[in-house]
């Protein structure tokens, strides 16, 4: 099969490219580039054999997506173009709406003038807001508390509403929970630009004395240590999900569904912090700060629904996140 991956330079992306590829498929790689680096091309090229075809575009083009898509030959799309950190989306809300919405509606209309209506969307566990329970299962309530996350929560509603109206299209959401670590060769992982967002890369520039120290927000939640609890998935695991929808698309008959992927299961930031110390034998100096507005205790994930309809599970530790990102420095 002939898959478009936009947003395809990414983190996530890479490495479902790497998956895909080993699978037997072949991936077009489309990307603007603003958060991401055209060497990675060469890098996933080392890893499966073949260079993949490369289109430095962005998704609003609607034109030039259509063109990707018959010149091709594309038959599914997995759509990982977005931006994604949450700060900057409650200082720039129409800069989110603008790319990730709007983004998404060129990307459809360019669906459809290719006839191409398979499609894998990247989504978020921030469409869930605050927990109401733990596990999170698909059933919890969706209510996100910033402009990154009604994005992906709008976007979810348009493409429910797309395939109500054209069951023809087969349609699955993946509600990602927190990636981490990278490919087990180091030759491609997660590089962002400037301060990261996440947790997983700042430990490792602060390991690369890169960055001074890792300051860890609260120490008195209702945690086994205090700090506070997420559901960390190894993105080979989560590029491993991408293969799985994409199969259960094809031999499904549902239009439309979402899915968790995460563990299942959540690790505290000073656990996180331990492991990477031990499986890596360095030091990541660490202070204790207040609590950060927003922040939650807990946030994981049930994932019983991907495991029976997708047959899909994550396999890999909180010690293989921690033993691959540290091979991957960018």
């Amino acid at each position: 099969m002939n898959i478009l991956l936009t947003g395809g330079t990414g983190y996530i992306a890479s490495h479902t490219a790497v998956v895909l590829s080993d699978a037997g498929h072949r991936v077009v790689l489309l990307d603007n580039l603003c958060n991401s680096q055209p060497d990675v091309v060469d890098r996933i090229a080392s890893l499966v054999g073949y260079t993949p075809v490369f289109v430095k575009a962005d998704i609003r083009d609607t034109d030039r997506l259509t063109e990707v898509l018959q010149s091709n030959d594309i038959q599914a799309v997995i759509h990982f173009a977005g931006l994604k950190a949450v700060g900057e989306s409650v200082a720039s809300p129409l800069l989110y709406y603008n790319n990730n919405v709007c983004g998404t509606v060129s990307l459809l209309e360019a669906m459809q003038r290719a006839n191409v209506k398979t499609l894998v969307f990247s989504s978020s566990a921030t469409v869930y807001g605050i927990p109401q329970y733990l596990p999170i299962d698909e059933s919890h309530p969706t209510s996100a508390t910033n402009p990154y996350g009604r994005t992906k929560l709008h976007i979810e509603h348009m493409l429910a509403e797309l395939a109500h109206a054209d069951p023809s299209w087969k349609i699955a959401s993946l509600r990602y929970f927190n990636p981490a670590g990278a490919h087990e060769s180091g030759l491609i992982g997660e590089n962002p630009s400037g301060i990261p967002n996440n947790l997983m890369p700042f430990i490792v520039r602060v390991a690369c004395a890169k960055l001074p120290v890792l300051q860890v927000f609260g120490d008195d939640y209702d945690t086994p240590d205090g700090t506070g609890v997420r559901d960390y998935i190894h993105v080979m695991d989560l590029a491993e999900g991408h293969l799985a929808a994409l199969q259960h698309l094809n031999r499904s008959a549902v239009s439309f569904d979402t899915f968790n992927l995460g563990t299942g299961s959540g690790y505290s930031v000073l656990q996180m912090v331990t492991s990477f110390e031990g499986v890596n034998g360095c030091k990541v100096p660490h202070q204790i700060s207040g609590r950060r507005a927003g922040d939650i205790a807990q946030c994981y994930a049930s994932v019983d629904k991907a495991r029976q309809q997708l047959g899909w599970i994550a396999r890999r530790s909180l010690d293989d996140m921690c033993r691959s990102a540290w091979s991957y420095k960018g």
